[in-house]
């Protein structure tokens, strides 16, 4: 039987794991090594460090939850190479669901089919390929595009960058609302995600009452720790009145 807890993957993901911590060493150093070539004084880039390793922590701990999450039916080899190299939580837990689904599996039980488990893990990777592809190609032309519509009417470049951002979050809408017909706990997904909304509206007015700009980089991982946190009990009491 197929095991996605295997020892072998577990030495796999290791290898390129250890890459990327690597390559991120290296471009530390090197970044350091021209803070000081510029004139940076030492003590500005400790700050900089210091500052931006303790902004990661709570990114870090959702991206980390993710991985538990998956890890049920994934293993931890897999979840932990996806969300550890260029994966996105949102991305990879929609893209496993999506592809468990389509071949009648479900990601509440430990996925031991080779097939299925291939599969779920070549739509989670190819998925997020045309992203590395696109960017290079067409990331300076959309960046100059945009620069120029905004240079043109600033607030219909506003109005433009808003819009993108709507579209890409109702691509996930359609997860959330895709069972609402099964009756009241096909809205357990819905009702999760206007309490994580709700929490991000108390951030909203935490950061403009109290003028604590720091929230704003902990907003989002705020809403999503809470989000999943508060499914637990929206979960039971949906149940219970079932």
């Amino acid at each position: 039987m197929f095991d996605p807890n295997d020892g072998f993957l577990y030495v796999i993901v290791a290898i390129v794991i250890a890459f990327v911590i690597l390559q991120s060493v290296v471009f530390l150093v090197k970044a350091w090594k021209r803070g000081i070539a510029i004139g940076m004084s030492r003590a500005t880039l400790k700050k900089t460090v210091m500052s931006s390793a303790v902004f990661t922590v709570a990114p870090a701990v959702a991206i980390l939850l993710g991985v538990i999450a998956l890890s049920k039916a994934l293993g931890f080899p897999l979840p932990w190479l996806r969300l550890s190299v260029i994966g996105a939580l949102t991305y990879e837990t929609t893209a496993a669901a999506t592809a468990a689904g389509a071949l009648g599996a479900t990601l509440s039980e430990k996925i031991t089919d080779p097939e299925i488990f291939a599969a779920i893990a070549w739509v989670m990777t190819v998925g997020i390929v045309p992203g590395l592809i696109l960017v290079p190609l067409l990331g300076k032309k959309i960046e100059g595009g945009l620069s120029k519509l905004k240079s043109r009417d600033e607030k219909w470049g506003d109005l433009f960058m808003t819009s993108l951002f709507l579209g890409m979050i109702s691509a996930f809408l359609g997860v959330v609302f895709a069972d609402i017909r099964q009756g009241l706990t096909g809205w357990i997904p819905v009702f999760v995600m206007l309490a994580a909304a709700v929490l991000m509206l108390i951030c909203g007015a935490a950061r403009k009452i109290f003028r604590a700009r720091w929230i704003e980089d902990y907003a989002l991982p705020i809403s999503m720790l809470g989000g999943m946190a508060l499914s637990i009990p929206i979960t039971n009491l949906v149940q219970s009145l079932v």
